[in-house]
């Protein structure tokens, strides 16, 4: 039997520049090294896409739409599980929102755990990687909060949301990059690596025509959302932060567009299951085919859809349980004003929840008292002062979650 024949989907050429590279002694290679470090090599020239319309086959236009329609519908779901306005859960799009950032930062392999990172969202984490996981979760609610704006200036924001956390990295916070660089095994040379971003002084034109583009209305969402993102990371304008920056943007386009309106859809934990295909797909982008990064946002897409509808499911299941075990709690107690904040906020302190629910430090305090004596919450500090506690139930959802994502 023949085999399934699928059609590219062409654009534009990539060129390429010539240029030496000068490699700078740095103090961990020999002097040997460092001069076959030196030498000529091809930086890319991205071409403009600003007015490029993709040609579909038939098949790839209807998966796109089939992917499209299954994130709408888990926008639905969502919210009429754990929405804005449920008076169970409070709002489901915050844990939703983290776990996407936490998906899209393990790509890049900053992996962290969902109590680290609840931890450091209360400034209680000594983990360097948790706190930058934060700050992808930043990013993340800079997109969203940036979406009917998309433009140069939002998108540097978003950046700049990252890179403040990450010591060693402020100068470069919300910033284009000012020198080269590359996707590769090497930090001393350019020479070999698999991409070579263009030079900087090309990146403020090449930005601004995928705002051009990005700002269109026609063509389908999810496509025209891959094809921004394979251009936003073929420019790779930023000295660090491109990829989580980038697929910030891609959650940016799909609120701006209608897609989802409520909530985040875990995009990146169906990109996460298989990076190797991810990375081939911007690969193939580059070499002027985007069938594949349109097919991985694909079946990323149908990924977070369903995975996130049993995320859903299984988050909504420990609010029952933890409603169930307060039965005996007093129906006007301040823990049941607590409650709906532990979706968002599965580990907590007492000013958290002066700065959440509006209490004053001493209802904090009989509040998450009365959660622990009903079961709800954990005391795992095991000190006097500075408490801090946990939902071991939510927690648990989380991880497994993750888990799952890194088995593929």
């Amino acid at each position: 039997m023949a085999g399934v024949v699928t059609l590219p989907v062409s654009v534009p050429e990539i060129g390429y520049e010539e240029h030496v590279w000068q490699a700078e002694p740095d103090g961990l290679h020999g002097r040997a090294r460092v001069a076959a470090a030196s030498g000529p090599y091809r930086s890319t020239r991205t071409p403009p896409i600003a007015r490029f319309v993709p040609s579909l086959p038939t098949d790839l236009a209807a998966d796109a739409e089939e992917a499209t329609a299954a994130l709408a519908r888990f926008d639905t779901y969502a919210r009429s599980v754990l929405g804005a306005d449920s008076p169970t859960l409070g709002p489901m799009s915050s844990i939703l929102l983290r776990t996407e950032s936490t998906s899209s930062s393990q790509i890049e392999n900053l992996t962290v755990g969902a109590r680290q990172l609840a931890l450091a969202e209360i400034d209680q984490s000594t983990s360097q990687n948790a706190k930058v996981v934060v700050a992808n979760v930043r990013a993340m609610e800079a997109a969203l909060d940036l979406a009917d704006r998309l433009d140069a200036d939002a998108i540097l924001t978003m950046q700049r949301e990252l890179l403040e956390a990450q010591i060693g990295w402020e100068k470069h916070a919300g910033r284009y990059r000012d020198g080269l660089v590359w996707v590769g095994s090497s930090g001393l040379t350019p020479i070999g690596a698999s991409h070579v971003a263009p030079q900087a002084e090309h990146v403020p034109a090449a930005v601004d025509d995928l705002v051009e583009f990005m700002r269109r209305d026609d063509m389908p969402v999810l496509v025209q959302a891959a094809i921004a993102h394979a251009q936003f990371e073929t420019i790779h304008p930023f000295a660090d932060g491109n990829g989580r920056t980038g697929r910030a943007i891609v959650h940016a386009m799909l609120k701006s567009k209608g897609v989802l309106t409520s909530t985040t859809a875990p995009v990146s934990a169906g990109l996460l299951r298989d990076t190797e295909a991810y990375f081939h797909a911007l690969g193939a982008y580059r070499a002027g085919d985007a069938r594949p990064i349109i097919e991985s946002f694909g079946n990323a897409s149908r990924f977070a859809a369903s995975s996130g509808a049993q995320l859903v499911d299984a988050l909504a299941a420990q609010v029952v349980r933890s409603r169930e075990q307060m039965t005996g709690v007093r129906r006007n107690a301040g823990a049941w004003k607590v409650l709906p904040h532990l979706v968002a906020h599965p580990v907590v302190n007492a000013s958290l929840l002066v700065e959440l629910v509006g209490m004053n430090g001493m209802g904090a305090q009989r509040a998450l008292g009365q959660l622990v004596e009903a079961g709800v919450l954990e005391e795992r500090t095991g000190m006097q002062r500075n408490r801090v506690y946990q939902h071991t139930g939510i927690i648990q959802v989380l991880d497994v979650y993750a888990q799952r994502l890194r088995r593929g």
